[in-house]
C-alpha cells in the first residue's frame, strides 16, 4: 500500500503542477493556479501520516518505509527548485516572460551553482536521514530497522556525491574556451531532478 501511495504521490505532484502552472499562465486565473502549487506539501503530509499510522499499528519497517522517508526528503529538498524550473519555462513560453537563466558555464560563477545543487540534494538527503531515524527511535529495540539503516547509508552516499561533484567544480574550475563561448545547448534543467523518483 505505501509504494502504491508513494506513486500516487508523485503522479499527483507532477497532475497538480502542470494544472497549477496552466491555470496561472494559460488561463490567467493566478490565484486559483497558486493554490493548487500550494496543495503539493498536503501529499507529504498525506506519506507521511499514513506512514507513521502503519508503523503504529504493528507493521515491521521495511524498504517501504524507508522509501516513503526519501520521498518525503526529497520533495522537500528539491520540489521547490523543480517547480521553480517548471514554473520560469511555462511563464517565458505562454506568458511572455523572460526567458529562463540559464546555469553558468564556467569558473567560480559554475563552482557556485554547483555547490547550490549540492546544498539542495544535501538537505534532501538529511532530511530523509532525520525521518529515517525518527522511525528507528519509535520503532524501538524489538524492531529490525536495518532497512531503515540501510536507507540512512545510501543518503549519505547521495550527499558524499554531490559534495564530490561541486567540490570538483572548485578544486578543477572549467575554463572557457579561447574561441569563445560554446553554443548554448537546447533547454533542459543541469542536474537538476524533477524529483526523486
Amino acid at each position: 500500500m505505501i509504494v502504491t501511495l508513494i506513486i500516487a504521490c508523485e503522479v499527483a505532484f507532477w497532475v497538480l503542477l502542470a494544472a497549477g502552472l496552466a491555470f496561472r499562465y494559460v488561463f490567467r486565473m493566478p490565484r486559483l493556479g497558486l493554490a493548487l502549487l500550494l496543495c503539493e506539501p498536503l501529499l507529504e503530509i498525506v506519506l507521511f501520516a499514513v506512514t507513521a499510522t502503519d508503523l503504529r499499528n504493528g507493521a515491521e519497517p521495511d524498504w517501504r518505509h524507508g522509501l516513503a522517508a526519501v520521498y518525503i526528503g526529497f520533495t522537500v529538498g528539491l520540489g521547490h527548485s523543480t517547480i521553480k524550473w517548471a514554473d520560469a519555462r511555462v511563464a517565458h513560453r505562454f506568458a511572455g516572460g523572460p526567458p529562463p537563466v540559464r546555469p553558468p558555464k564556467y569558473g567560480r560563477a559554475r563552482a557556485v551553482h554547483e555547490w547550490k545543487v549540492a546544498g539542495r540534494w544535501t538537505l534532501a538527503a538529511l532530511v530523509a536521514v532525520a525521518l529515517l531515524q525518527a522511525a528507528v527511535r519509535y520503532v524501538g529495540g524489538d524492531g529490525d530497522t536495518g532497512s531503515l539503516r540501510a536507507w540512512q547509508q545510501r543518503m549519505l552516499f547521495v550527499v558524499g556525491v554531490n559534495v564530490v561533484i561541486a567540490a570538483s567544480y572548485t578544486l578543477f574550475p572549467k575554463r572557457e574556451p579561447k574561441g569563445g563561448p560554446e553554443p548554448e545547448p537546447k533547454d533542459g534543467p543541469e542536474r537538476e531532478p524533477a524529483k526523486m523518483d
